[in-house]
Protein backbone atom coordinates (compact mmCIF):
# COMPACT_ATOMS: atom_id res chain seq x y z
CA UNK A 1 0.00 0.00 0.00
CA UNK A 2 2.67 2.16 0.68
CA UNK A 3 4.27 2.13 -2.39
CA UNK A 4 0.71 2.22 -4.27
CA UNK A 5 0.49 5.72 -2.23
CA UNK A 6 3.54 6.88 -3.24
CA UNK A 7 2.62 6.04 -6.84
CA UNK A 8 -0.41 7.90 -6.79
CA UNK A 9 0.76 11.24 -4.73
CA UNK A 10 3.39 11.29 -7.55
CA UNK A 11 0.58 10.60 -10.48
CA UNK A 12 -1.14 13.64 -8.52
CA UNK A 13 2.30 15.85 -8.57
CA UNK A 14 2.95 15.46 -12.16
CA UNK A 15 -0.72 16.34 -13.18
CA UNK A 16 -0.99 19.28 -11.01
CA UNK A 17 2.10 20.23 -12.25
CA UNK A 18 1.10 20.09 -16.00
CA UNK A 19 -1.84 21.65 -15.45
CA UNK A 20 -0.16 24.85 -13.65
CA UNK A 21 2.03 25.19 -16.45
CA UNK A 22 -1.28 24.79 -18.94
CA UNK A 23 -2.66 28.08 -16.72
CA UNK A 24 0.62 29.51 -16.82
CA UNK A 25 0.69 29.32 -20.99
CA UNK A 26 -3.04 30.19 -21.12
CA UNK A 27 -2.64 33.37 -19.13
CA UNK A 28 0.81 33.94 -20.96
CA UNK A 29 -1.02 33.98 -24.07
CA UNK A 30 -3.83 36.01 -22.56
CA UNK A 31 -1.53 39.54 -21.80
CA UNK A 32 1.32 38.74 -24.50
CA UNK A 33 2.08 42.18 -26.43
CA UNK A 34 0.59 43.11 -29.34
CA UNK A 35 2.44 46.13 -30.22
CA UNK A 36 5.23 48.08 -28.95
CA UNK A 37 4.96 51.08 -30.95
CA UNK A 38 1.93 53.71 -31.56
CA UNK A 39 2.86 53.73 -35.62
CA UNK A 40 0.65 52.99 -37.84
CA UNK A 41 3.13 52.73 -41.04
CA UNK A 42 6.09 50.57 -41.07
CA UNK A 43 9.32 50.23 -42.94
CA UNK A 44 8.24 46.55 -43.85
CA UNK A 45 5.29 43.71 -43.40
CA UNK A 46 7.07 40.63 -42.10
CA UNK A 47 4.47 38.02 -42.98
CA UNK A 48 5.51 34.93 -40.91
CA UNK A 49 5.58 31.41 -42.54
CA UNK A 50 3.56 28.34 -42.99
CA UNK A 51 4.68 25.32 -44.77
CA UNK A 52 3.27 24.51 -48.63
CA UNK A 53 1.59 21.20 -49.41
CA UNK A 54 3.90 18.31 -50.42
CA UNK A 55 3.80 19.68 -54.18
CA UNK A 56 4.89 23.17 -53.33
CA UNK A 57 1.37 24.53 -53.50
CA UNK A 58 0.47 27.33 -50.88
CA UNK A 59 -2.04 25.81 -48.45
CA UNK A 60 -5.18 27.60 -47.18
CA UNK A 61 -3.60 29.07 -44.27
CA UNK A 62 -0.50 29.95 -45.90
CA UNK A 63 -2.33 31.83 -48.54
CA UNK A 64 -4.19 33.80 -45.89
CA UNK A 65 -1.30 35.02 -44.14
CA UNK A 66 0.10 36.39 -47.81
CA UNK A 67 -3.41 37.68 -49.13
CA UNK A 68 -3.44 39.91 -45.54
CA UNK A 69 -0.07 40.57 -46.15
CA UNK A 70 -0.77 41.96 -49.34
CA UNK A 71 -4.26 43.95 -48.36
CA UNK A 72 -1.78 45.54 -45.64
CA UNK A 73 0.65 46.54 -48.35
CA UNK A 74 -2.14 48.24 -50.68
CA UNK A 75 -3.85 49.43 -47.61
CA UNK A 76 -0.25 51.68 -47.84
CA UNK A 77 0.84 50.53 -44.02
CA UNK A 78 4.60 49.19 -45.97
CA UNK A 79 5.86 49.94 -48.97
CA UNK A 80 7.55 46.38 -48.80
CA UNK A 81 6.44 43.16 -48.14
CA UNK A 82 9.38 40.44 -46.09
CA UNK A 83 8.37 36.68 -46.31
CA UNK A 84 10.30 34.40 -43.72
CA UNK A 85 10.51 30.95 -43.28
CA UNK A 86 12.95 27.98 -44.41
CA UNK A 87 11.61 24.47 -45.63
CA UNK A 88 10.39 22.73 -42.59
CA UNK A 89 7.28 21.12 -43.41
CA UNK A 90 8.60 19.37 -46.40
CA UNK A 91 11.77 20.84 -49.03
CA UNK A 92 9.68 23.85 -50.33
CA UNK A 93 10.89 26.74 -48.75
CA UNK A 94 8.19 28.78 -47.08
CA UNK A 95 9.60 32.28 -48.35
CA UNK A 96 9.74 31.28 -51.47
CA UNK A 97 6.15 30.01 -51.84
CA UNK A 98 4.65 33.01 -50.20
CA UNK A 99 6.74 35.29 -52.75
CA UNK A 100 5.51 33.90 -55.58
CA UNK A 101 2.27 33.88 -53.98
CA UNK A 102 2.28 37.55 -53.70
CA UNK A 103 3.78 38.09 -57.14
CA UNK A 104 1.29 36.76 -58.54
CA UNK A 105 -1.05 39.00 -56.64
CA UNK A 106 0.88 41.94 -58.19
CA UNK A 107 2.93 43.02 -55.41
CA UNK A 108 6.20 44.09 -57.45
CA UNK A 109 9.28 42.27 -57.29
CA UNK A 110 11.28 45.27 -56.34
CA UNK A 111 8.77 45.33 -53.20
CA UNK A 112 9.47 41.54 -52.42
CA UNK A 113 11.76 40.60 -49.66
CA UNK A 114 12.54 37.16 -48.67
CA UNK A 115 14.15 35.17 -45.79
CA UNK A 116 14.72 31.66 -46.16
CA UNK A 117 16.93 30.10 -43.26
CA UNK A 118 14.12 30.46 -40.21
CA UNK A 119 12.82 27.26 -38.91
CA UNK A 120 10.59 28.23 -36.09
CA UNK A 121 8.78 31.18 -34.93
CA UNK A 122 11.73 32.42 -32.62
CA UNK A 123 14.78 32.30 -36.11
CA UNK A 124 11.34 34.23 -37.90
CA UNK A 125 12.13 37.22 -35.30
CA UNK A 126 15.79 37.21 -35.55
CA UNK A 127 16.89 36.64 -38.99
CA UNK A 128 13.93 38.70 -40.00
CA UNK A 129 15.19 41.95 -37.73
CA UNK A 130 18.72 40.78 -39.09
CA UNK A 131 17.99 41.25 -42.81
CA UNK A 132 15.85 44.76 -41.81
CA UNK A 133 18.65 46.02 -39.88
CA UNK A 134 21.14 45.45 -42.71
CA UNK A 135 18.71 47.60 -45.21
CA UNK A 136 18.57 49.93 -42.27
CA UNK A 137 14.43 49.58 -41.93
CA UNK A 138 13.56 49.47 -37.93
CA UNK A 139 9.96 48.93 -37.97
CA UNK A 140 7.43 46.17 -38.88
CA UNK A 141 4.06 44.79 -38.96
CA UNK A 142 4.02 41.32 -38.29
CA UNK A 143 1.27 39.17 -40.21
CA UNK A 144 0.52 35.98 -38.45
CA UNK A 145 -2.98 33.69 -38.14
CA UNK A 146 -4.59 35.44 -35.36
CA UNK A 147 -3.83 32.18 -32.58
CA UNK A 148 -0.07 31.93 -33.39
CA UNK A 149 0.48 36.41 -32.62
CA UNK A 150 0.69 35.57 -28.65
CA UNK A 151 3.79 33.85 -28.80
CA UNK A 152 5.03 35.59 -32.26
CA UNK A 153 4.23 38.91 -30.07
CA UNK A 154 6.41 37.21 -26.54
CA UNK A 155 9.11 36.91 -29.49
CA UNK A 156 9.32 39.68 -30.86
CA UNK A 157 9.42 41.60 -27.96
CA UNK A 158 13.24 40.18 -27.66
CA UNK A 159 14.02 42.07 -31.37
CA UNK A 160 15.01 45.94 -31.34
CA UNK A 161 12.34 46.81 -34.14
CA UNK A 162 8.97 48.93 -33.37
CA UNK A 163 6.45 46.37 -34.18
CA UNK A 164 2.82 45.42 -34.17
CA UNK A 165 0.73 42.33 -34.82
CA UNK A 166 -1.44 42.25 -37.01
CA UNK A 167 -4.02 39.34 -37.40
CA UNK A 168 -4.73 36.88 -40.73
CA UNK A 169 -7.51 34.38 -40.39
CA UNK A 170 -7.55 31.19 -41.33
CA UNK A 171 -10.14 30.16 -44.21
CA UNK A 172 -12.88 28.45 -43.14
CA UNK A 173 -12.70 24.78 -43.72
CA UNK A 174 -8.68 24.90 -44.05
CA UNK A 175 -7.16 21.51 -44.05
CA UNK A 176 -5.61 21.78 -40.16
CA UNK A 177 -7.23 24.14 -38.84
CA UNK A 178 -8.70 22.41 -36.08
CA UNK A 179 -6.77 22.09 -33.25
CA UNK A 180 -4.07 24.86 -33.72
CA UNK A 181 -5.04 26.74 -30.58
CA UNK A 182 -4.35 24.24 -28.72
CA UNK A 183 -0.88 23.28 -30.28
CA UNK A 184 -0.33 26.87 -30.00
CA UNK A 185 -0.57 26.87 -26.55
CA UNK A 186 2.06 24.06 -26.25
CA UNK A 187 4.32 25.34 -27.81
CA UNK A 188 3.48 28.78 -25.89
CA UNK A 189 4.12 26.03 -22.43
CA UNK A 190 7.30 25.12 -24.39
CA UNK A 191 8.29 28.81 -25.15
CA UNK A 192 7.95 29.73 -21.55
CA UNK A 193 9.91 26.73 -19.77
CA UNK A 194 12.93 26.16 -22.68
CA UNK A 195 12.93 27.88 -25.85
CA UNK A 196 12.72 31.81 -24.13
CA UNK A 197 16.43 31.01 -23.06
CA UNK A 198 17.57 27.78 -24.73
CA UNK A 199 16.64 28.89 -28.35
CA UNK A 200 17.23 33.05 -27.79
CA UNK A 201 18.78 34.53 -30.65
CA UNK A 202 20.90 37.65 -31.24
CA UNK A 203 18.78 39.80 -33.86
CA UNK A 204 22.35 42.16 -34.10
CA UNK A 205 24.01 38.73 -34.70
CA UNK A 206 25.92 37.19 -38.19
Amino acid sequence: MGNTRKIVLASLAGIGAVGLLVLWAVIARQVAPMSNTGRDHFDAIVVLGYPADDDGNPTPEQLARVTEGVREYERGVAPRLLFTGGAVGNHFVEADVMARVAAAQGIPPSAIFVETKAKDTIENACFSARLMSNHGWRSAEVVSTGYHLPRAGMIFSHTPLEWRMHPASALQGSAGSQGTPVLETLKTMRYLVYANWAERCDPQGL
